[in-house]
């Protein structure tokens, strides 16, 4: 009787440690899936950054949900909070009287808001709103296109072919190291925000 019961102990405990083994593999292979998976690349972190970017965005920010809304959130946030792209893409940056830099309170040109026209020289900051003419894509460009000019600074519209076939302003050096996913949620949120024309003071000739 002794003998049966000490037989049916180590088998109890051969079931229940090679069920701890399945658990266990089951998890780590769980956890290995989701980490190649697009879901584990959205972090707390930067679901907090989203919120902050819905925030801080200064004009209304359209479409989006899941994944795709958290990441125009996040865009919004790498746009206007660490980006600054205000500054060289919105002629002026800021609103009548909402200039910060003149210890007023801040106040972003919504009406223009990365419309360009900024004037560097030979040089003009482009219009990274939806282009109702090409799609609405940002700047015109498609999600590859945009990446691939962060990464490699070749101007597409080539409009200075006299001076170099790179972009001479844009920080792209600077871009180009974000990861692709950072650089798809700033795409996301461009995609996202309003179509907005350059003041008529910052017109140009160029398309």
């Amino acid at each position: 009787m002794r003998r049966n019961l000490m037989i049916v102990v180590l088998l109890a405990g051969v079931l229940f440690a090679g069920h701890l083994n399945v658990t266990s593999a089951s998890k780590n292979g769980a956890k290995n899936l989701t980490q190649g998976s697009d879901v584990e690349e959205i972090s707390q972190a930067d679901i907090e950054r989203s919120q902050i970017g819905f925030a801080i965005s200064p004009v209304p920010v359209n479409g989006g949900a899941g994944r795709t809304r958290i990441l125009i959130g996040l865009g919004s946030y790498l746009v206007n909070a660490t980006g600054g792209c205000n500054d060289c893409h919105t002629n002026p940056p800021y609103a009548p009287g909402g200039d910060p830099f003149r210890g007023q309170p801040e106040q972003v040109n919504t009406a223009n808001y990365l419309a360009g026209g900024m004037m560097f020289g030979p040089f003009t900051s482009r219009n990274i709103t939806p282009n109702p003419d090409r799609g609405n894509l940002p700047a015109g460009l498609t999600l590859g296109e945009f990446i691939a000019t962060m990464r490699t600074g070749v101007d597409t519209k080539n409009r200075h072919p006299q001076i170099s076939p790179l972009l001479q302003v844009m920080p792209w050096p600077v871009y180009g190291k974000m990861s692709d996913r950072d650089l798809q949620a700033i795409y996301y949120y461009l995609s996202a925000i309003p179509h907005a024309e350059r003041a008529p003071s910052s017109q140009t000739s160029e398309p």
